[in-house]
């Protein structure tokens, strides 16, 4: 019987458009690593303009929304980046899409928030300690989705309380005086201890367990 649930639910799956992830390069997960202080001169991000976005996403649909930065910085010397971190304000997360329904909004706001997902009463804040950025120059059969990539950007990404290291593409841009970095990609939210609605034998009640991440910073000297 179980057996023939899931094929209906395949098939239901595929008859709507079942929501998948966003197509995005899958980041690389490994355990924490070596966190070096950075030098040179510091580039303060933008927190009014700097945003992380998020596409979560199950087979009746997706969310979007968005976390904002609460500080870090990022260390530059001849043109390097040499190290850096980033401090987001779980408590700026809010959803997007359900803007013209302020109960649903509220409700799925704070169901992320809670201790199911993100406990941001615990976690008030994530972080993203940088622990190597190197130049991409892709080889002949490498590809990455993220077009215009110009780095790769490793670092601890700290998640109630769970640090794990991963590694994306990214496009920076280095200034006298600013730096932009752009990003967008897939990561597995279960990594972090975020399991909630992740078994597929749940079939309609499943959440996605890889979230879409895009991310566009602006620091300042």
């Amino acid at each position: 019987m179980r057996k023939l649930l899931w094929v209906i639910f395949v098939f239901t799956c595929y008859a709507t458009a079942c929501e998948q992830a966003p197509k995005a390069d899958k980041a690389k997960v490994t355990d924490a690593q070596t966190v070096h202080a950075g030098t040179g001169n510091a580039y303060l991000p933008d927190t009014a303009v700097s945003l992380v976005e998020w596409v979560g996403t199950k087979p009746t649909g997706k969310h979007h929304g968005s976390l904002k930065l609460a500080g870090g910085a990022i260390y530059v010397k001849d043109s390097v980046i040499t190290g850096g971190e980033f401090i987001l304000n779980m408590n700026s997360l809010q959803d997007i899409d359900l803007v013209a329904d302020t109960a649903m909004k509220n409700k799925l706001e704070n169901e992320l928030k809670g201790d199911m997902f993100f406990y941001v009463k615990k976690y008030p804040t994530a972080t993203f300690e940088i622990t190597s950025v190197m130049p991409f120059h892709p080889t002949v059969d490498e590809e990455v989705s993220f077009k215009g990539a110009t780095h790769i950007i490793k670092g601890n990404l700290t998640l109630k309380a769970i640090t794990k290291n991963i590694s994306f593409p990214a496009r920076i841009v280095i200034g006298d005086n600013n730096i932009t970095a752009v990003a967008n990609f897939n990561i597995d939210r279960t990594q972090w201890g975020i399991s909630y609605r992740a078994d597929k034998s749940l079939q309609d009640k499943l959440i996605n367990s890889q979230v879409n991440i895009g991310f566009n910073i602006s620091a300042k000297r």
